[in-house]
């Protein structure tokens, strides 16, 4: 393919926010964008799924003028870092990570928040596109190729901020689930980032993000998606996800999709930002002792 030849992905069919590897290797002959949105210590890695470009969510494709980590960046810084990975709007894109799912939810919701829908996330991830016998490049995700033409149509609602949260949590229709591990939900281990209060937003319900997988990165089947969305949401279906950064609070985003609930919203700043030193209400313990308001 030349440089100014771009394949037309239009007819390109996703039947749904979740692919399977061998379902990834015939969307790559129709053309399909593949993004590898590894982040932390995975990313940049020198092993890469051929053709995968950066879906950087540690460098542009966060707000760094924020002062918590991976903050939605606004429509302009968006629209020009997609353009500038090739994307149009008529695309189709597929985004995995190195460790399973963990960052490619937060890639798939930020696109989805942005107005595109044309994007679905690799089950497994890289570990299960390798594991299935497909190849593998030996180099970092990357692109330099022409710019694309995507222009970001954002929809409110889909990342929310505090205040919303606040507002969920006094809400008995709406419920917001907390994607970090028990512990830290319950104020038992420490933060991983320094300065921040242990414990959870009084009324929040534990869901662990490893909860709604298999063997740490394949998600569960729809129906059991649906068992444990229903347990921890008791009856509600406004749902509300949270985590350390916004990140894993995608991955209970894309399981509540794929147990058919609708009404849906990440909160952006997560704890990073709920657990500074403020007046914003944290207790600790778990789901049945919230009495220890700090």
């Amino acid at each position: 393919m030349s440089a100014t030849t771009r394949p037309d992905t239009a007819a390109t069919e996703l039947t749904g926010p979740l692919v399977g590897a061998d379902r990834l290797a015939a969307l790559r002959e129709e053309g399909v964008i593949l993004f590898d949105a590894s982040v932390g210590a995975h990313r940049g890695a020198a092993v890469r799924i051929p053709g995968a470009r950066p879906f950087d969510l540690d460098g542009d494709l966060s707000d760094h003028t924020s002062t918590v980590p991976h903050t939605m960046p606004g429509a302009r810084q968006f629209t020009e870092a997609l353009r500038a990975l090739g994307v149009h709007d008529s695309d189709t894109v597929v985004v995995y990570d190195a460790q399973g799912i963990y960052s490619s939810a937060r890639a798939w919701w930020m696109l989805r928040a942005m107005g595109f829908d044309r994007v679905a996330v690799l089950d497994g991830g890289l570990p299960a596109w390798v594991a299935a016998g497909h190849p593998v490049e030996q180099s970092p995700a990357a692109y330099d190729g022409p710019r694309g033409t995507f222009t970001a149509r954002p929809r409110p609602g889909l990342i929310v901020d505090a205040d919303a949260v606040a507002s969920a949590l006094a809400d008995p229709a709406a419920v917001v689930l907390d994607a970090r591990t028990a512990k830290r939900y319950a104020g038992t281990a420490p933060e991983p980032r320094p300065g921040l209060r242990g414990g959870h937003m009084p009324g929040a319900v534990s869901l662990p993000f490893g909860e709604i997988q298999r063997d740490g990165s394949v998600m569960r089947p729809t129906h059991e998606l649906r068992t444990v969305f229903e347990r921890a949401a008791g009856g509600r279906e406004q749902l509300y996800f949270s985590c350390g950064s916004g990140v894993t609070a995608c991955v209970l985003a894309l399981g509540a999709t794929l147990a058919g609930y609708g009404d849906l919203a990440v909160y952006d700043g997560s704890w990073s930002e709920w657990g500074l030193p403020s007046d914003r209400p944290v207790v600790t313990g778990d789901a049945l002792d919230e009495s220890s308001p700090r």
